[in-house]
């Protein structure tokens, strides 16, 4: 049992998607390997605003919600993390409690690898810290852009933006729906938006046929309208 555990957790560390990708056969010998795989079910809290990180989460199989809290309690989704993605390192990096919490909506295979270890990779791979770096400018930008969004889209053209990022994330399966599955809540939450907002324009761009609803799953009919609606940048 331990042997294939530890070849599982092993892939978290060598896939091409991942930042560990960059180790050395030396530095990936120095991680250690839990007995027990970290699996973990929907609905699981993996952790939470306040709390310390001793460590880097790295995203092997499933779907992961970030997201914060606001004061009356509605959560602000911020990114969901998937295959290959790392989530806690800025926590990590500055020794700061978490400014974010992890909700796994997907069950999931989650790698962890502590913080003093993560540390000597950055000083002494720089291709680890480059990527680490690019990482967070990526989020940053990303957050740069959402306070944009709020301050001069409509909700309509948030929607359709929320949309065409969901698609680009997790792309469509056969049928052309998209293949991660949300709440409206959920939606709403990455809109800014009440809930009520979201059923309203996701009912009038299934009327424009712009989509088709299924349940939760949503099917892609027309990209390029969805895009122009949004008003991204090409």
């Amino acid at each position: 049992m331990k042997n294939q555990v530890t070849t599982v957790k092993k892939e978290c560390f060598i896939d091409n998607s991942s930042i560990f990708r960059h180790l050395t056969q030396e530095e990936l010998a120095i991680i250690p390997i839990d007995q027990e795989p970290d699996t973990y079910k929907r609905g699981t809290i993996i952790y939470s605003e306040g709390s310390r990180i001793n460590g880097f989460y790295c995203v092997q199989k499933g779907i992961i919600k970030i997201y914060k809290t606001g004061f009356d309690g509605k959560e602000q989704i911020i990114r969901f993390a998937k295959k290959g993605d790392i989530m806690g390192f800025r926590s990590t990096i500055t020794r700061e409690r978490a400014c974010t919490s992890a909700k796994v909506l997907e069950d999931a295979f989650i790698c962890f690898v502590h913080a003093d270890t993560v540390l000597e990779f950055v000083k002494h791979n720089g291709n680890f810290a480059l990527e680490l770096l690019q990482i967070a400018c990526k989020e940053l930008g990303e957050a740069n852009d959402y306070i944009t969004d709020i301050a001069q889209k409509t909700v309509r053209e948030r929607l359709a933006e929320v949309l065409i990022h969901l698609r680009k994330d997790f792309d469509l399966d056969n049928e052309k729906y998209l293949q991660i599955t949300l709440t409206r809540e959920e939606l709403a939450n990455m809109v800014g938006t009440a809930t009520e907002s979201v059923i309203r324009l996701l009912s009038e761009f299934k009327q424009d046929g712009l989509i088709e609803l299924h349940g939760r799953r949503i099917k892609i009919l027309d990209e390029k309208t969805l895009f122009k609606i949004s008003n991204l940048n090409d």
